[in-house]
């Protein structure tokens, strides 16, 4: 599976359809973004149950924006539609296969309880 360019249209709608979602926030004028590139698509393609996805964030600055991007590139872990995991700076292709192994291991129940617990203690 190739990586999915999400936008602002899109992008919830990718949380909702799919189990495990990645997401890369890049811009074509950063350098190591360009590295991290290659390795993110090969990853891609070595696990097709999971949805690549790629933000453009000089195209799509609000989304960015709203999901605090604070320096590029940022990988984001979404687990049914929970980020479980976000980090700044490119992954060597051990690292990234490792949080996607992570990702995949997490007891949902427990996060889904947690989420709520904090939830109800802002309340």
């Amino acid at each position: 599976m190739a990586t999915t360019d999400l936008t602002g249209d899109t992008f919830e709608q990718a949380l909702t359809d799919n189990d495990i979602v990645l997401v890369d926030w890049w811009a074509a004028w950063c350098g190591p973004c360009r590295m991290f590139a290659p390795t993110y698509e090969a990853a891609s393609e070595k696990h097709p149950d999971v949805l690549f996805g790629k933000v453009d964030t000089e195209a799509e600055q609000s989304l960015a924006a709203a999901a605090q991007i604070m320096s590029i590139p940022t990988l984001m872990a979404f687990r049914e539609g929970v980020l479980v995991f976000s980090q700044a700076g490119a992954l060597p292709a051990s690292a990234l296969d490792e949080v996607i192994q992570a990702v995949r291991d997490l007891d949902m129940d427990e996060v889904h309880a947690k989420v709520a617990e904090s939830r109800a203690a802002q309340a």
